[in-house]
């Protein structure tokens, strides 16, 4: 694998919409496939995590075989969406480049809609990279919007998830591999970039 850069948004999207990933539950996750919309037992009070790497789905869900977790969602949302989702996002950590002081991140941190952390990207095999993932809390405020105007679609992998799991265990990488989505790098505006990371200087 080609080195990646450290921070770089990777995603399965097309011109209007985006992949993201969650795991869930069946009692979620059904009704959601369904009804083609989050819905109850679905919480709208409580943050909720999207992630647009699916190694690092899989990483974190054992390929869907932890309890909570067993059933992979593929949520195509507007890339409209998404990015406004960002442009209201704080780092979870204090940054220097992106921060002007921790007074500031702080103050900020209390008060936003979404979060944003990088954690190490995955590989099929589990293994972590230097390059970061990108994960996005959506709050109670801006949750509403995730499921209500944002989603276009909901696609349970689970059946492709374990597939590919199986194929690992037997040796057969080369096989897994040709399940991964096309994923590649999604570029933001530089403007909502800097909030995300510290952007270099040329």
């Amino acid at each position: 694998m080609a080195t990646l850069p450290l921070h770089q948004i990777r995603a399965d999207y097309d011109a209007t919409t985006i992949v993201v990933y969650q795991a869930y539950s069946p009692a979620i996750a059904d009704p959601a496939v369904r009804g083609q919309r989050f819905v109850p037992p679905f919480s709208l009070n409580r943050m909720t995590w999207i992630k647009p790497s699916f190694l690092w789905m899989m990483g974190r869900s054992n390929w869907a075989r932890k309890p909570g977790q067993e059933r992979i969602l593929a949520v195509r949302i507007t890339r409209e969406g998404w990015e406004t989702a960002l442009s209201q996002a704080v780092l979870t950590g204090f940054t220097h480049g992106v921060h002007s002081d921790r007074a500031q991140w702080e103050r900020e941190l209390k008060t936003s809609a979404v979060r944003v952390q990088w954690d190490p990207e995955r590989t099929l095999h589990g293994g972590t990279l230097d390059a970061r993932s990108i994960q996005v809390g959506l709050s109670r405020h801006i949750i509403a919007d995730y499921v209500e105007q944002w989603t276009t679609e909901i696609r349970d992998v689970t059946p492709t998830v374990h597939k590919m799991a199986d194929l690992l265990k037997q040796g057969r990488k080369d096989r897994a591999a040709e399940h991964l989505p096309k994923e590649r790098p999604y570029d933001l505006p530089a403007e909502i970039a800097r909030r995300l990371y510290r952007v270099p200087a040329y």
